[in-house]
């Protein structure tokens, strides 16, 4: 039997302490995040990110992601251009294996995220 896994308000998950955003372009800019679950052979795992305004690089040529956007406001633009989000509260981006780009963010984001890297 599959173990069903809930996990609550993640709202106000308390994530841990906020550490300098290492793709980032802006001064000062940090995140936090909490893994919640990971599958047993470590292909998808689980969990709630947050990250202060800013702006930086994002790479996921050896996973896919998808977000689920809990607070806050940013601007999200592909690589190759043509692909720019808006996304705030309530919204689910889904960045496909491969996918390169930038984020902006422009009020603190909490966000749920689902990866999936190759076997």
């Amino acid at each position: 039997m599959i173990d069903l896994k809930s996990f609550g308000d993640l709202s106000s998950l308390e994530l841990g302490a906020f550490a300098p955003k290492p793709t980032t372009f802006t001064e000062g800019q940090v995140e936090a995040a909490k893994q919640l679950w990971a599958s047993p052979d470590g292909v998808t795992k689980v969990g709630v990110w947050e990250c202060t305004p800013g702006r930086f690089s994002a790479d996921r040529t050896k996973s896919s992601e998808i977000c689920h956007i809990l607070s806050g406001s940013a601007t999200v633009e592909g690589k190759q251009g043509g692909d720019t989000r808006s996304i705030g509260p309530g919204d689910v981006l889904v960045l496909p294996l491969g996918w390169e780009g930038e984020w902006t963010i422009h009020e603190q984001v909490r966000k749920t995220y689902v990866l999936t890297s190759r076997p």
